[in-house]
């Protein structure tokens, strides 16, 4: 038989391999990361039918070649594309992970590790991170629980939707700092409440507490107070009353106490009316003075001469405790609406108030908006009409407020006190003035000098909190407390002791310690912009304390770190996708799937991996890559192998003819 018969039939197949290879790459055009294949030939054995023999020099005759017959072609090698990188699709799927650079993701069946370039991933039921098309679960690293960085070690699936991640654990507020200018000339300084100023805390449980701070002035040109007022609960509860607790102090200390006195002179006649017919004293007492937080509640100020009282009704003795409520008018102006209590937004003939999602809502109901600011909450029956201009409002009210004493009621509006002059009662007498007029609640002590009923008054009044220093000729913050402080340390004690003897529990508080050194003392047109938040100066989130958090969303970065982010402000790392490399990446076996799996000339892995920007390698998230078939390549090679093939089909047939031939010699 003829030699080329065979030669033919081995181009042939040969061919129709080549065919083979080109079809699955076209096949595979819109394959995520397919890497096209190219196949090479080689030629088969060769027959010699004579050897190849030297020059002889002792004859003079030269050497000739060898005689050899090929007997056709064979597949030579077929090599993948697998380090050339494909186009990116944006898909906008956060789960979608291109990698660019030669890494492979790892991916295991439960059984072995495989490897990919396919990043089309999904979380199944289990809060896997796994293939979407196969369910093998994506390998990476953990967090480290002690360190909350990422372990390097033996690789393992990635269970990003653990339910310890659907939730951020609460946690206590250990630092603050405390920003902007402090004005000597803001009268507020110098004022008895003081500057006031709050700050937002968290407790080890995630609930929220504001703590009251307020800034005061000591007569020094660069030394001020700042002292804590009060701690309120979310509702706005005062932690003393909510306790029945004495004071602030039996919760957290914020500084010490000194005690300072100062002596003054008294003359009850001066402040009360005598009468030598009963020897008596008759006091007059403004509403101011005797109804608890009336002078503190910005409606009735503002309504001033007209509001009238409506209970009691008739006149006779009231007792301290006793209730009793007022009717007014006032008109708000827009800039009154905009600032304290009310702290409204006027915007296009309507008002706004921050709502408990802190946007703004329209004011429909002026009663309750009214009851949710601080130092109105005793206003009712309200009704709210617009003025002239409109966004004045007309506004008409009742309050209630409480007796501070006993006194008597004309039933015109005033009260007052008609107390008898006997020796036994002078001092009586006397603290009862002192004290309507002008104790406000402090501390004092009376001493009589004489009988014409001039009295000493010595007043004691507690200085609390800590001193802040600026310095005298530039106004840049010294110290506070001591010199050489930035902080001032919030201190909470571990219990307290209530008023009926039972043991409040405050272990669930963490001292703040709160960096007061951004604070200047300069001149700000009389106003201070002193602004207290938790948290720490160079890094907001640090000791800032939180809520417990809700899961939000999570992130892939280049690095391959996943990260969720919470409603709290927390962000957390879950893992880190690892990736897999080798030293001869065409030398892995295609295992179907988009999946490879490591041969002995590809490398083995190594079971840990590595981070993929080790070699300036990176993903992408919300993309995958696409195949890197080359259509106009691949139909060139077709046309090529599809005339090979024609042409050793001609092989086949031409022999035929000259074996025929062959035949029919015969005849």
């Amino acid at each position: 038989m003829m030699r080329s018969l065979f030669s033919g039939v081995a181009g042939l197949r040969t061919h129709q391999t080549r065919m083979d290879v080109i079809g699955n790459n076209i096949a595979n055009v819109n394959t995520t990361a397919y890497k096209s294949q190219n196949m090479v030939f080689s030629d088969l054995l060769y027959q010699t039918t004579q050897a190849a023999s030297g020059a002889n020099g002792n004859t003079g005759r030269g050497g000739i070649n060898p005689r050899q017959i090929g007997l056709g072609s064979k597949t030579g090698a077929i090599s993948t594309a697998i380090t050339q990188q494909g186009s990116a699709q944006s898909t906008n799927n956060p789960w979608d992970i291109m990698i660019e650079g030669s890494s492979f993701f790892v991916v295991s069946d439960g059984s072995q590790n495989f490897f990919t370039r396919d990043g089309s991933f999904t979380v199944d039921g289990a809060g896997n991170l796994v293939m979407a098309n196969t369910g093998y679960t994506v390998m990476g690293w953990q967090v480290d629980p002690e360190t909350g960085d990422i372990r390097q070690d033996i690789v393992s699936a990635l269970r990003v939707m653990h339910p310890d991640n659907l939730n951020s654990e609460p946690e206590a507020t250990t630092k603050g700092y405390v920003s902007g200018i402090l004005d000597a000339n803001d009268p507020k300084i110098n004022s008895t409440a003081g500057c006031i100023r709050t700050m937002t805390i968290f407790d080890a449980k995630g609930y929220a507490y504001t703590c009251k701070f307020s800034f005061h002035g000591i007569g020094s040109e660069n030394q001020y107070r700042v002292q804590l007022d009060d701690i309120q609960d979310e509702d706005g509860v005062s932690l003393v009353k909510k306790y029945g607790l004495n004071n602030i102090d039996q919760i957290a200390s914020f500084g010490s106490t000194e005690n300072k006195v100062t002596t003054s002179k008294y003359n009850m006649a001066e402040n009360a009316k005598y009468d030598a017919a009963t020897d008596s004293f008759s006091i007059n007492m403004a509403m101011s003075e005797i109804l608890e937080g009336y002078k503190n509640n910005a409606m009735v100020v503002a309504a001033g001469t007209d509001v009238k009282i409506t209970t009691p009704a008739a006149a006779g003795p009231v007792t301290a405790g006793s209730d009793v409520t007022v009717q007014g008018t006032v008109t708000l102006t827009k800039a009154q609406l905009e600032a304290e209590p009310y702290n409204l937004i006027y915007d296009n003939g309507k008002y706004y108030m921050k709502g408990d999602d802190g946007k703004p809502v329209e004011v429909t109901d002026w009663e309750a908006a009214l009851k949710d600011m601080k130092g109105l909450e005793s206003v009712t029956n309200v009704t709210a009409t617009p003025g002239n201009p409109p966004e004045n409002i007309e506004i008409s009210f009742e309050a209630t407020f409480k007796t501070t004493s006993d006194a008597e009621y004309d039933g015109n509006g005033n009260f007052g006190l008609t107390l008898e002059n006997t020796e036994a009662n002078e001092k009586e007498i006397l603290e009862k003035i002192y004290q309507i007029k002008d104790g406000d609640g402090k501390t004092y002590t009376i001493d009589f000098v004489g009988p014409d009923g001039t009295a000493q008054i010595n007043m004691t009044e507690s200085n609390r909190g800590f001193i802040i220093s600026f310095d005298q000729e530039f106004g840049k913050f010294e110290y506070i407390g001591t010199q050489g402080n930035d902080s001032a340390m919030l201190t909470f004690n571990s219990s307290a002791s209530s008023l009926d003897g039972e043991t409040v529990d405050l272990s669930q508080f963490s001292n703040v310690d709160i960096d007061f050194s951004s604070v200047n003392n300069y001149g700000n047109g009389g106003k201070c912009t002193l602004d207290m938040l938790n948290g720490s100066k160079d890094e907001s989130t640090i000791g800032a304390g939180r809520k417990q958090g809700e899961l939000i969303g999570i992130e892939v970065g280049q690095d391959g770190k996943i990260t969720a982010a919470y409603d709290n402000g927390l962000t957390k790392l879950l893992g880190q996708i690892a990736v897999a490399e080798f030293a001869n990446p065409s030398g892995l076996a295609k295992a179907g799937n988009n999946l490879y799996s490591a041969t002995q000339n590809s490398g083995e892995f190594n079971g840990v991996g590595v981070d993929i920007t080790a070699n300036q390698g990176s993903m992408t998230s919300g993309v995958l890559e696409m195949s890197n078939v080359d259509l106009s390549s691949e139909f060139t090679t077709m046309i090529t192998t599809q005339r090979g093939f024609q042409a050793n089909s001609r092989i086949i047939t031409t022999s035929d003819t000259l074996l025929e031939e062959l035949v029919n010699l015969k005849r």
